[in-house]
C-alpha cells in the first residue's frame, strides 16, 4: 500500500504551471491555425450574394488571406520592433502599444474598483430590503442591454456640462465612468448570490447566538460569497477592459491602447501587420487584468472551498 506524499500547496503549484502551459499550449495553436487558413484558405475570401459591378455587396463568409488583409505571424511580431514611423528618433511600435496599454490599463483599473464598489454597495442593498431587489434587480439587468456605443457620447456630452468651482470634466473621466457601467453588473449579481448562499441552519444559528444584521454580514454571509464574488469581478475585470478600449474610441480619449488601434488601421493598407500590434496589446491588457484576480483570489484562498477543484 502506497501513500501520497504530495501536499496541497504541491497540487495547487502544478495545477498552475498545467494552467500557464496549456495557455501556451493555446496561442500556439490559435497561430498555426491562422497559418494554416492562410495556407489553404481563398485569396478573395468568399463572398454570398455579391452583385456583379456593385462594391460592398453580398455577404462574406471567410476573410480574405492575401497579406494585406491577413499577415503571417511572424511578420506581425517582427513589425512590433520595428520604429513606429519613418521619423528620425521614432520608438519602437512595441513600446508605444506598452505606453498605451499602461495608459488603458490604468483607466480601467479605477473603472473596475468603481464598478466593484458599486455592484456591492447594490447587493447589500438588495439583501437588506426585499422591496429593493424586486425593484432595483430588474433595472440592474436591463442596464446591460443598452448599446455601449451609443451610451458614451451621451456621458461624455453630460459630463462636460459639469461645473463645480476650478473643477472641470476630462475626456479619461468618461472612459472610467463606461468601464465602471459595465463592470458593476456582474459583481451586483455575483454578489447579491454569495451572501444570500449561506444555509438556513446557519442563519438560525446565528440568531441563536443573538448576532445582528452586521455580525452576521461579516462573519457568515460575507466569507460564504467569495465563491461567487471571484468570478464576478474576474468578468467584472474583463468588462472593464472592453468597455475602456470601446469607450476609448468613442470619447475621443488620446493615449490609450483603443485610440491606438483607431489610429494605427488607417495605416493597414501600407502596413498590414502595424494594426495588429495594438490589437496584441489590448489582449496582454486582459491577460493583466484577469491575472491581478487571480492573485486577489489566492490571497482569499481560504474561503474559496467551493472552487477547489479535487
Amino acid at each position: 500500500m502506497t501513500t501520497s506524499t504530495t501536499t496541497p500547496r504541491t497540487r495547487r503549484t502544478s495545477r498552475r504551471w498545467r494552467a500557464v502551459l496549456w495557455g501556451a499550449l493555446g496561442i500556439v495553436a490559435l497561430a498555426a491555425l491562422w497559418e494554416l487558413y492562410k495556407l489553404v484558405g481563398p485569396a478573395d475570401g468568399w463572398l454570398v450574394g455579391a452583385q456583379e459591378g456593385v462594391t460592398g455587396s453580398g455577404i462574406r463568409l471567410l476573410p480574405r488571406t492575401s497579406d494585406q488583409a491577413m499577415p503571417h505571424t511572424w511578420d506581425m511580431f517582427a513589425r512590433i520592433v520595428e520604429p513606429v514611423t519613418r521619423a528620425p528618433g521614432a520608438l519602437p511600435l512595441g513600446a508605444v502599444v506598452l505606453l498605451a496599454a499602461l495608459t488603458s490599463l490604468g483607466v480601467a483599473a479605477l473603472g473596475w474598483l468603481v464598478g466593484v464598489v458599486v455592484g456591492f454597495a447594490l447587493a447589500l442593498l438588495m439583501l437588506g430590503f426585499r422591496i429593493a431587489e424586486r425593484a432595483v434587480l430588474p433595472f440592474v439587468i436591463l442596464s446591460q442591454t443598452v448599446p455601449l456605443i451609443a451610451l458614451a457620447p451621451l456621458i461624455r456630452n453630460w459630463g462636460s456640462r459639469l461645473e463645480f468651482g476650478a473643477f472641470s470634466w476630462e475626456s479619461w473621466m468618461s472612459v472610467v465612468i463606461i468601464a465602471s457601467y459595465l463592470a458593476f453588473f456582474p459583481v451586483a449579481v455575483g454578489a447579491l448570490r454569495g451572501l444570500q448562499s449561506p444555509e438556513a441552519a446557519h442563519l438560525d444559528l446565528m440568531r441563536s447566538y443573538a448576532a445582528g444584521w452586521w455580525t452576521t454580514l461579516f462573519r457568515l454571509r460575507l466569507p460564504a460569497s467569495v465563491p461567487f464574488l471571484i468570478p464576478a469581478m474576474r468578468l467584472a475585470a474583463a468588462n472593464a477592459v472592453v468597455g475602456t478600449v470601446v469607450a476609448e474610441i468613442s470619447v475621443g480619449f488620446t493615449g490609450g491602447i483603443g485610440r491606438l488601434i483607431l489610429e494605427t488601421a488607417v495605416a493597414a493598407s501600407s502596413d498590414p501587420s502595424k494594426p495588429w500590434a495594438p490589437i496584441l496589446g489590448a489582449v496582454l491588457l486582459g491577460l493583466v487584468a484577469a491575472g491581478f484576480v487571480a492573485l486577489l483570489a489566492a490571497f482569499l484562498s481560504p474561503f474559496r472551498r467551493q472552487e477547489t477543484v479535487a
